[in-house]
Formats: C-alpha cells, sequence, structure tokens
C-alpha cells in the first residue's frame, strides 16, 4: 500500500449534510420532522396541503449526530461540562472521547 493513503481501518465518521426541520401541517396541526431541501415545497400525504415550516433542529447539518437537542438526548462531557448529544462517542467541543453511557438500572 503506498505512503500516504489511509488504511481499511481507518476511522471515517458518518456526518449528515441535509438539514432536518419540524413542519406542520395548517388544518390539522400535526406536526413532523423531515430533511428538507431549500426550495422544494412539502406537501401533507393525508390532505395535500403545503407543509408550513416550524423550526429547524439542532444540531444544524452536517453534524456528526442524528439526535435531535432535547433533554432525553443530552448528556454533560465529563472533560469541558458542555452539553454533547447521547449517541456522539466524541464530544463535539472539546474533541476528548466521553466515556459510555450508564443505564439506570445500573446505579441500583
Amino acid at each position: 500500500m503506498p505512503i500516504g493513503f489511509p488504511s481499511r481501518s481507518g476511522k471515517v465518521p458518518r456526518v449528515t449534510t441535509t438539514q432536518r426541520y419540524r413542519v406542520r401541517s395548517r388544518s390539522s396541526g400535526r406536526e413532523m420532522l423531515i430533511e428538507a431541501e431549500p426550495g422544494e415545497v412539502y406537501r401533507d400525504r393525508t390532505s395535500g396541503e403545503q407543509l408550513q415550516i416550524v423550526g429547524k433542529l439542532l444540531p444544524l447539518a452536517p453534524s456528526a449526530s442524528r439526535l435531535p437537542w432535547a433533554v432525553e438526548n443530552l448528556r454533560f462531557c465529563p472533560w469541558c461540562h458542555q452539553l454533547a448529544q447521547r449517541d456522539l462517542n466524541d464530544c463535539p467541543t472539546c474533541g476528548r472521547r466521553m466515556g459510555p453511557l450508564t443505564s439506570p438500572a445500573a446505579k441500583r
């Protein structure tokens, strides 16, 4: 193998490049999360009306995490004490490895 090329065991993080949005149907008030492209029109499957964008989901794209920022999906980094998503192994703020998650049953 030529020098300078990564080996097959090299770690490449999966990063999403599309932004996720919370959208709402005006008539029914039903909300859903979708990955939307700018300039596209999205319609409700049942009523056929245009969906209204209510807001962007954090983390903003591109991100290594697929979890939205919500209390149940976050944890504190033991090194920098900043919030990070539960599905990440490395802290997005300081870049250091965070310890394994402990389940509530293990604390008993």
